[in-house]
């Protein structure tokens, strides 16, 4: 656990693709699957981006629309980082295209990082590391996925679930400080895994092969996998503790805290570590009904669609929870003071 001063989150804006899908037309479930699937995960809708448009496209306009509100200089932004687990390419770094695209300048560090649910905790991390490190005077946090295009349409354990958004968090110098808690298990590295498409397991004719697994769930080695149990089982052995942990740390209860956001896994799993905290249901906000998992960008798509009025208008203590593949979690504790916060962009 560590502390990092001196930073502050002064503006927010998520990305959203405009064609929604309803799961209660999901065409490879029975309509009891479908109906006990909605009320156990609370994901009744989903965001899901047309072909050809990715994650940083999904940022870019996000971090655009952002910049022209806040009437950011963009020569004073030093960092950008691109948190991801679809980037545009292996190679080039999507960032560095980001860079370029939005007009920065070329002394702005930019680089891609590849982390999925726990990202958007992780990258508020090394964003406010490096700020205070560079003495950059602005950063440019960029986070999101496009985790419908490598999941099988086929597989009804992974594709009702996942859902695209892209975000852009404007972070600069300031008098407060951030909190931060973050692990990983790499024991646990194929609970959720594409298997093949990178140097590990290379692409062949045989990845691309359809294999049916059991009834309702067909898939190829480059489609997403995920082991449901043992991810479920991971988040309730170790969010609640951390979070726990981290608020001892900062010397702060649940109840000094207003609002707790975690990564919108399902509505099951979340229930449970909220239970865990003894934490009342109006300080857990949710997103998953009409966004789904939306992976890194689970947390200020929340932030955004829930707690905008707030985050305008007053000064927040918010605790941020992030847990899924690696296995990886992190838990931030800060305080927001009426940042710019954009209403929802849909492209």
């Amino acid at each position: 656990m560590f502390t990092v001063s001196g930073i502050k989150l002064s503006g927010l804006a998520v990305s959203v693709p405009k064609q929604k899908v309803s799961n209660n037309d999901y065409p490879f479930a029975t309509i009891k699957e479908k109906e006990l699937f909605i009320k156990t995960t609370g994901i009744e809708n989903r965001r899901i981006a047309p072909e050809g448009l990715t994650a940083s496209d999904l940022c870019f306009e996000a971090a655009e629309k952002l910049l022209h509100e806040t009437q950011c200089v963009k020569s004073e932004i030093g960092v950008l980082l691109f948190i991801t687990q679809t980037p545009d390419w292996i190679i080039p770094p999507t960032a560095i295209r980001l860079q370029h695209r939005l007009g920065l300048p070329k002394a702005c560090i930019a680089l891609d990082i590849n982390l999925g649910c726990s990202g958007y905790v992780y990258g508020l991390s090394v964003m406010s590391s490096l700020l205070k490190t560079t003495g950059a005077k602005k950063g440019l946090l960029l986070v999101g996925d496009v985790s419908s295009s490598v999941v099988s349409e086929k597989d009804k354990s992974t594709s009702p679930i996942f859902s695209d958004a892209g975000s852009a968090t404007l972070m600069d110098v300031s008098d407060s400080v951030i909190h931060f808690s973050l692990h990983n298990d790499g024991e646990g590295y194929n609970a959720i895994i594409i298997p093949d498409g990178g140097l590990k397991n290379k692409i062949s004719p045989a990845s691309l092969w359809s294999e049916k697994i059991s009834e309702g769930i067909e898939r190829n080695k480059t489609h997403l996998i995920m082991n449901g149990v043992d991810v479920f089982n991971f988040s309730l052995r170790e969010v609640a503790p951390d979070a726990k942990q981290l608020l001892a740390y900062c010397g702060k209860d649940t109840k000094d805290v207003d609002y707790f956001v975690f990564h919108q896994a399902n509505l099951l799993m979340n229930e449970a570590i909220r239970k865990k905290l003894a934490i009342a249901p109006e300080k857990v906000p949710y997103s998953l009904k009409d966004f789904g998992n939306t992976s890194s960008a689970s947390i200020p798509t929340t932030l955004v669609t829930q707690l905008r009025e707030q985050l305008t208008n007053e000064k927040l203590s918010l605790l941020l929870s992030g847990f899924g593949v690696g296995l990886s979690w992190g838990t931030a504790i800060l305080e927001t003071d009426k940042i710019a916060c954009l209403p929802l962009i849909e492209i």
